[in-house]
């Protein structure tokens, strides 16, 4: 199952731009642009992970994480702002943030800090993914087979949990490369291959599929 993200930001260009990001990273986003919008959601249950602005009309992200720590003191929360103070960052550890992100930021940037603040506080948990006799623990983005760690890069990762969230999908060179690569990359297709090659010599009983003059399939 998908782990939950909320994002709480007014700029709707920023709030789609951070949504489309995490969600290529496999996360489900729901998006809230105003405090009132977010502050009805706050009792729910199975959210993993808060974003907030901190400037948020009359209210402020720090009224809002008060909110949240009623219902559930333990969740994780990132700030993000466009005011680099040490006294807003000093406010926001004061009251329980686990990271703090000063605007303009790279979309890649907060991330990678999601999946940090994840991994922490989610360390072990949910159940491992098996796939063609691998154990896949998402959270901590490792991979074993017989009590064995199979050594991945990132991208490597990356493009095993591609096919594995959606396992039966075909996906051309060109489609691996926007979700892995991202549209910035300056490149060319080869190393779609060249990581699929790698992943394979490395994971040799995974059933990724060559759909010759097209791509690859899992399953």
């Amino acid at each position: 199952m998908k782990k939950v993200i909320c994002i709480v930001e007014d700029e709707r260009d920023l709030n789609e731009l951070v949504k489309r990001y995490l969600e290529k990273e496999g996360y489900e986003v729901r998006s809230y642009f105003t405090y009132d919008e977010a502050y009805s959601h706050t009792g729910d249950d199975d959210v993993h992970l808060w974003v907030l602005d901190i400037m948020l009309g009359n209210k402020s992200g720090f009224d809002l994480i008060e909110d949240i720590r009623q219902n559930d003191p333990d969740i994780p929360v990132i700030f993000m702002s466009a005011r680099d103070k040490e006294f807003d960052r000093i406010i926001g550890l004061e009251k329980g943030s686990d990271d703090y992100i000063t605007k303009p930021f790279s979309p890649k940037e907060l991330v990678l800090r999601v999946n940090n603040v994840m991994r922490r506080a989610y360390r072990g948990d949910g159940p491992l993914l098996e796939v063609d006799g691998y154990a896949i623990d998402e959270s901590q983005r490792t991979v074993s087979r017989d009590g064995q760690t199979v050594d991945l890069t990132t991208k490597e990762f990356d493009l095993l949990m591609l096919f594995v969230r959606n396992r039966g999908t075909a996906f051309t060179r060109e489609q691996i490369l926007e979700k892995i690569w991202d549209t910035n990359y300056y490149g060319n297709d080869r190393v779609v291959d060249d990581t699929m090659r790698r992943l394979r010599r490395k994971m040799p009983d995974l059933t990724i599929h060559t759909i010759y003059g097209f791509g690859y399939r899992l399953g």
